[in-house]
Formats: structure tokens, C-alpha cells, sequence
């Protein structure tokens, strides 16, 4: 394929071997998530290198915002993208992604092995209790700025009627979480007069449930992961918490918790969280279908749309949706916090989870730390108390 040209086309003059190695670095020390990476990918592209400039990283920034599955790891994609094409853009997206993912499965053996050992056990349960606070601490922080930006009365009881249809489809029907998600986004465009009315039907068509056992099913769990699920980061959880653990049973309710905390200790993209949940349920070979599955959509929206984005980024049908599915995300991932703290069965990690909400909501601590701090302090209760 021939490099694009125009204001927005690749660039074609960083070597190959320097975007793998410039964004395997920020696989292997981006730790925290999006902000982290966006942080040490600016710094890199503007600042340190000025291969793009401030104003065409912002609006980088914008359009991977708008597009479903996880935004930071689709920024990196097109910022390669912009370097070197195609080429460059699974360079980059496959080197930014690799050291996560080597570490998740790495870690996934010790924790989800059939017999762990007592400490590797006390430290996933320790970790495990802190993550409904991070769930709860997210859907927060999105929920701020999502509620100032809307204004108007029949617009903001709107976003919540949105939130409240999220969280009750997270804690009451989880299976049809990505139906409320689509339905809402759809609704919002109707009643912003936007697009033709029959859009709604033909959304909610879209979504259906995939009744088939194992790696199709993975798959199907994998695909929502990366291909419908907006806003990115929790709102995973919503999203696979009833299919792996109530539907499939490919983890008990401590696994899943534990196999989230592993998403945000380890580097690289949080939606690694489905190679955990891939090799639980199938070995490395789930592992290797779930990641390949869950970042495909990322690679073929930035390939096949990247020339596209200003256009996306100004598309009021698409920004209408977003101010739909958006409360209804956040909904989704408020109501799992208190999904979460139910798989909760030891006294001590009541106790530790509410040392975490003093830590990160109190005190305004970061959670990386708090993760790891609570893996430590559950590791050494394993020796005193019986698991």
C-alpha cells in the first residue's frame, strides 16, 4: 500500500526500528493507564522529537476518544501511523502492546494456577479488594466533566436517564449492557434530530447475544472488549464480568477480580485484562485469541480510518451517540464497583478495600501504588490467617 498524502497523511520518515523501539518503551514503563500513556507519547512526538505537532497530537487525542475500545492504545497506533503508514502502525501498536502482555500471562500462570501457592493467593486477594474503589473512582472522574458539558434541562435529565438505564443493566440484566450502551448512543442521535429514524431498530439489531461455548465465545467476549466498548478502561468490566464468570464460568468471582487488578498493575493498555480472562479460560492459546481479537478492531479503525479523523472528529451524528452511550458507560462501571465488592469473602478484605477508599478517594493517591501495596499487605496476612 502507497503512502497517503495530504495535510494528514503519513509522513514516512522515522525508521521502523524506532517506533519498536520508542513504543515498546512505553509499553514496558506506561504504568496508569491512558493518562500515562498519552503523557509519554506527547513528550516522545511533540516535544522531545517534533515528528507532530501540539495541535495535531490534540486532535489525535480527540478522535481516539471517539472511537470504541481503548483509546490510548489506538493513539499510539495512529501516531505511528503518521510515521510510517501501515507499516509503522502495527510496528507500533504491536511493540506497545507486547511487554504487557508478556507480563499479564506471565503473572496469569503464578495467580491462576490450580494449586497457588498461600502468598501468591493472599496477594491476589489482597489486590482484588481494592478494585471496586478504582471502579468507583473512574466512573467518578468521567462523570464530572461528562456532566458539565451537558447543559440544558432536557438535555441533562437526558445523561441521566442514560447513567441510570447503565447501572441498572449492570447490575440487573449484565448481559444487555451493550444493548443499553447502543440504545442510548441511538436514542441520543434521535432526539437531536440526527440521522434517519429508523437508526435505532437497525442499532439494536446489531447487538445480540452469541450462544456458543468456548473459544467462540471468547471470542465474542473479546470482540465487545475491543470493538464496543466506548469510553475504555472499567468499562470492561461491565462488559465481560456476567459472561466470564456467571455464563461461562471460566473464573470465580475472586479470579475476575483478580485477573482486573493485573490489568492495572501490569504496563501497557488496561484492556489486557482479556488476555487474563483468555487464559483462564483457555491456556495460552485463549490468551493468544482473546489479545488478537480484542485489538484487531483498533488496528483496522485507525488503518482503514485514520484519513478520516477530522471528519469524525466534526460529525455531529457521531458525537450525538457518544453523548448518549457516554453517561450509560459510566453508569455501567459505577454499578460494577458494587458488583465487584459482592465477590468479596474474607473480613480482612473488607477492611483492606476500606483503606483503599481513604487511600484513593481521601486522600487522592495514586492507584498503582495501592494496588501493589494491597498485593504485599495480602500476602503477608496469608501467613497469619487461613485463606
Amino acid at each position: 500500500m502507497s503512502e497517503a498524502t495530504g495535510a494528514h497523511a503519513p509522513i514516512a520518515k522515522v525508521p521502523l526500528r524506532v517506533i519498536a523501539r520508542e513504543w515498546g518503551r512505553i509499553g514496558v514503563i506506561g504504568v496508569g493507564g491512558p493518562p500515562a500513556h498519552i503523557a509519554l507519547l506527547r513528550h516522545l512526538s511533540v516535544e522531545r522529537h517534533h515528528w507532530l505537532s501540539s495541535e495535531e497530537f490534540e486532535h489525535a487525542v480527540a478522535a481516539a476518544n471517539l472511537l470504541p475500545g481503548p483509546a490510548s492504545t489506538q493513539l499510539m497506533i495512529y501516531s505511528a501511523w503518521r510515521l510510517r503508514g501501515v507499516r509503522g502502525a502495527l510496528v507500533g501498536g504491536i511493540s506497545f502492546i507486547l511487554p504487557g502482555l508478556v507480563l499479564i500471562i506471565g503473572l496469569s500462570v503464578l495467580f491462576f494456577a490450580h494449586h497457588p501457592s498461600r502468598v501468591i493467593l493472599g496477594a491476589a486477594l489482597g489486590a482484588g479488594a481494592v478494585v471496586p474503589v478504582i471502579a468507583l473512582r473512574t466512573a467518578w472522574q468521567l462523570a464530572q466533566p461528562s456532566w458539565r458539558n451537558t447543559s440544558g434541562r432536557s438535555t441533562r435529565l437526558r445523561w441521566s436517564a442514560y447513567a441510570a438505564l447503565g447501572v441498572g443493566s449492570a447490575l440487573f440484566a449484565p448481559a444487555l449492557v451493550v444493548l443499553a450502551l447502543v440504545g442510548c448512543g441511538v436514542a441520543e442521535i434521535l432526539a437531536r434530530h440526527e440521522g434517519p429514524r429508523h437508526a435505532l431498530a437497525a442499532g439494536l439489531a446489531t447487538v445480540h447475544t452469541v450462544a456458543l461455548g468456548g473459544l467462540g465465545a471468547l471470542a465474542w467476549v473479546a470482540f465487545k472488549v475491543g470493538a464496543l466498548s466506548y469510553g475504555g478502561g472499567f468499562v470492561i468490566i461491565p462488559l465481560m464480568q456476567h459472561d466470564v464468570v456467571s455464563t461461562f464460568h471460566w473464573m470465580s468471582g475472586a479470579q475476575f477480580l483478580n485477573a482486573v487488578a493485573l490489568g492495572q498493575i501490569t504496563p501497557g493498555p488496561v484492556v489486557l485484562t482479556v488476555s487474563a480472562v483468555g487464559y483462564a479460560a483457555h491456556g495460552l492459546g485463549g490468551a493468544g485469541i482473546a489479545t488478537v481479537v480484542a485489538f484487531a478492531p483498533s488496528f483496522a479503525f485507525i488503518i482503514v480510518g485514520a484519513r478520516h479523523f477530522d471528519r469524525l472528529r466534526l460529525n455531529t451524528t457521531v458525537l450525538a451517540f457518544l453523548a448518549g452511550a457516554g453517561p450509560s458507560v459510566i453508569g455501567a462501571i459505577g454499578a460494577s464497583a458494587i458488583a465487584l465488592a459482592m465477590f468479596i469473602t474474607h473480613l480482612w478484605q473488607g477492611a483492606v478495600l476500606a483503606a483503599a477508599l481513604t487511600w484513593l478517594l481521601g486522600l487522592r493517591r495514586g492507584s498503582t501504588t495501592m494496588l501493589l501495596g494491597a498485593a504485599v499487605l495480602g500476602a503477608l496476612i496469608s501467613g497469619v490467617v487461613p485463606l
